[in-house]
């Protein structure tokens, strides 16, 4: 793993907490959970303390000291060859200092009586309070501990900031080492795409598809999907959030399918929509072609000094316009936009931003309005229609639910399609269909 990025966010972070009169940001990492019994989840790391050490490990603390002497210091467990028997291996903290380029690194469980002297005097706490109550009730029992010496001369800080706020623009606008992780996330999800598409046929199960995405998943490399896979066959592709995945695949059906991976902690989020029988009958690709255009539309719209919504906007306009030529909706455009009456087929926005995070970190609107895109920002791309049974709408089009989604990233001359690998066009589906 090359970690100068890493200390390379941490030493903007502390340019950011210096600039801003100094002090000392405390940022953990996530819990170890049971998930039942005496058998744990999975560990994965908080993004945000990823984002800054790359340390893999539980049971762990960044501290940033900024000022004129500024140091970054990692508590983590100690050295234990009986527990790394049972286990796995453990660095300690002379090896995690010097492989991961620490100042200083000391054993987690000194970390509480030591926190109360880094803590006086320093003129700011930075801090995120009300996302860890056990974490919450620590800082406040050191800041406690500071204030009781105040006769002996010590002063707790009198400014808390939230670290995160900070972390969240700085994690917004992805640095090369990042986007190299998105890419590769997003190359191995597509190639996941394309063996659901071979390996789907009617008389299967959703399950044995999603099967198909764990197997490419770990054989590439990933450790775990980014998100539970959808697979939602018939109907079930009109539940936004569906996660069952056990029911049969019937011919004439579309099979829709989120899943991405998660890669050295990057996310991908790719969608795609394709007929169980391999080939789609009309009415399908009359739907499919509608949402095909509103997401070509809306990809173009990603360029650096664009808003975040003008992909949202231009994927509406044509989607709008479509649900009015196919008899789902009566009205003009404009008037059908503005009254939202489309919420009906289509109510979810069409992007979100990506990274660390599925639904990654980043402000959405500065102040009244909305962010501006920037090269590095990476989003997805996901316009849908859900088209449920119902006596107004056209008996051909009833039950079908099509989303079409991609990875991008914003560049500095326009955009780069990270899942572009992921066939996508009806011709496209259909020859990898045949493999």
């Amino acid at each position: 793993m090359d970690l100068l990025p890493f200390r390379n966010r941490r030493q903007r972070l502390l340019d950011r907490m210096t600039a801003s009169g100094g002090g000392v940001a405390v940022i953990p990492t996530a819990a170890e959970h049971i998930r039942n019994r005496d058998t744990h989840f999975p560990f994965r790391a908080d993004s945000y303390f990823h984002y800054l050490t790359g340390f893999p490990e539980p049971e762990a603390v960044l501290v940033l000291v900024a000022g004129n002497t500024p140091q970054t210091l990692l508590f983590c467990r100690e050295k234990d060859a009986q527990k790394e028997i049972w286990d796995g291996f453990r660095y300690g903290p002379a090896a995690a200092r010097e492989i991961f380029g620490f100042d200083a690194a000391h054993p987690i469980a000194e970390f509480d009586a030591k926190l109360p002297d880094l803590l006086a005097d320093q003129p700011a706490l930075w801090y995120s309070l009300g996302f860890e109550a056990d974490w919450d009730a620590r800082i406040v029992k050191a800041m406690n501990a500071v204030r009781a010496q105040t006769r002996a001369g010590k002063r707790a800080p009198s400014v808390t900031h939230d670290v995160r706020a900070v972390l969240d623009a700085m994690r917004l606008i992805k640095d090369e080492h990042e986007i190299a992780l998105l890419r590769r996330a997003a190359q191995i999800a597509a190639s996941a795409h394309r063996r659901a598409m071979r390996a789907t046929a009617p008389g299967k199960y959703e399950y044995e598809i999603e099967a198909e995405f764990l197997h490419e998943f770990r054989r590439q490399g990933c450790q775990a999907p980014a998100y539970p896979p959808i697979v939602a066959s018939g109907a079930n592709a009109c539940i936004l959030h569906y996660v069952a995945n056990d029911q049969p695949l019937e011919d004439g059906r579309l099979l829709l399918i989120d899943a991405g991976c998660e890669f050295a902690g990057y996310a991908s989020d790719i969608t795609r929509t394709f007929p169980v029988s391999g080939r789609f009958t009309g009415p399908q690709a009359d739907l499919y072609e509608l949402v095909l255009d509103a997401q070509t539309a809306a990809i173009t719209a990603v360029e650096p000094g664009a808003s975040f919504l003008a992909p949202h906007e231009a994927a509406l306009r044509v989607l709008v316009q479509g649900m009015i030529d196919l008899k789902l909706l009566v009205g003009s455009r404009d008037g059908l936009i503005e009254s939202e009456a489309y919420k009906r087929f289509y109510m979810h926005r069409t992007s979100h931003w990506l990274g660390l995070d599925v639904h990654d970190a980043g402000e959405y609107r500065q102040n009244d309005a909305w962010t501006t895109l920037q090269a590095g920002m990476t989003l997805t791309v996901e316009p849908g229609l859900y088209v449920r049974a119902a006596d107004d709408v056209p008996a051909a089009f009833h039950d079908i639910g099509i989303r079409i989604e991609d990875d991008v990233l914003v560049t500095t001359n326009g955009r780069e399609v990270l899942s572009r690998d992921a066939p996508k066009t009806i011709a496209e589906i259909e020859a990898e269909m045949k493999r």
